[in-house]
């Protein structure tokens, strides 16, 4: 029998690149709890073809296309919303991007791409949607930080920053929020199974690396990080704000 305090059923989940990936292992984690979960992307086609999949498996899915980098588009999202009586009780800012290069050869408009889509973004959606949380005094914000919210990796600059941000942005929303009923957390990745990270997977000396950097010794699975989305989602979380939970089979509790 399943506990009372994980059971999701009655509250609706926004999901932020969400057809496929990481996003996609959250949604469908969710909508076995019993949540109805709002699927996003940029790409209207994908998103409906992942929402109907989900919908076969006998899940409750709507869809909201919009590019989480148009401030515009996410405001008129999240009045689409309104308007179709549809609450957002949980969100969680997933859509990212990775982009690799030498900072001494990173164009600014690279840098400035990667932080407005995974920074600035979270931040635009956790606005709107506590907007509306507030009202009703109560939500759960769940952001999706990295290993990369703690420790740098070459190449990778703009990304380490953001994610870095991601862990403040989520302390910020609890400072600011928790009076008004809203939980904020952050999940932080390992190394996991995704396509972003295939070409890295492909790569046998990365692969012997993770593996070897890992205690598990081995990558995550997406499936693997629903658990915990599902934990902050729920009533089982109502006393936890501010924290960044680490999924990343102990590497980031080792030298």
């Amino acid at each position: 029998m399943s506990h009372p305090l994980f059971d999701l059923t009655g509250k609706t989940a926004l999901i932020t690149g969400s057809s496929r990936g990481l996003g996609r292992a959250f949604a469908e984690g969710l909508a076995q709890a019993g949540a109805r979960v709002v699927l996003n992307g940029v790409n209207a086609e994908r998103l409906e073809a992942a929402a109907q999949e989900m919908r076969d498996q006998g899940f409750d899915v709507l869809t909201a296309a919009f590019d989480v980098a148009d401030e515009a588009a996410i405001v008129a999202a999240f009045e689409a919303l309104d308007t179709a009586g549809v609450d957002v009780d949980i969100l969680v800012n997933n859509a990212g991007i990775q982009f690799r290069k030498p900072m001494l050869e990173l164009d600014t408009a690279d840098w400035r791409r990667v932080i407005e889509i995974n920074l600035t973004a979270a931040f635009v959606v956790g606005r709107e949607a506590a907007k509306r949380m507030a009202k009703r005094g109560r939500g759960k914000v769940i952001n999706i930080g990295s290993l990369t919210s703690e420790l740098a990796r070459a190449t990778v600059a703009p990304y380490t920053v953001a994610k870095g941000g991601i862990k403040m942005l989520t302390k910020a929303m609890a400072a600011e929020w928790g009076e008004k009923g809203i939980q904020s957390n952050a999940i932080g990745p390992g190394y996991m199974v995704t396509d972003m990270n295939e070409a890295l997977i492909e790569n046998p000396e990365f692969d012997a690396w993770v593996k070897g950097r890992t205690p598990m010794r081995r990558w995550g699975l997406p499936e693997e990080l629903a658990g915990t989305c599902i934990y902050l989602a729920s009533d089982a979380s109502n006393y936890v704000s501010g924290q960044i939970i680490y999924a990343d089979g102990g590497m980031i509790s080792v030298l």
